[in-house]
């Protein structure tokens, strides 16, 4: 359920087909995402779930099961 929640995201973000996102998708080098595109992930993600992700983390994140993991640990 949180795949396809942050999957719905990514592809309105970034309008790519959703069977280019999964757990294993790099944002960078999979969905050629700019910093900016990734900010913006972030931001419909703590809007979407009500929870903040420090900066510090969210510049780890390079798939997108990264941020999967963060939300199902912090929701």
């Amino acid at each position: 359920m949180t795949f396809e929640k942050i999957q719905s995201l990514i592809v309105e973000q970034l309008d790519v087909d959703p069977s280019l996102v999964t757990m294993d998708t790099d944002f960078m080098k999979d969905l050629e995402a700019d910093s900016l595109d990734a900010v913006e992930i972030i931001l419909g993600v703590e809007e979407e779930y009500g929870i903040e992700i420090p900066d510090d983390v969210a510049e780890n994140f390079t798939k997108v099961g990264d941020i999967v993991k963060y939300v199902e640990a912090n929701k």
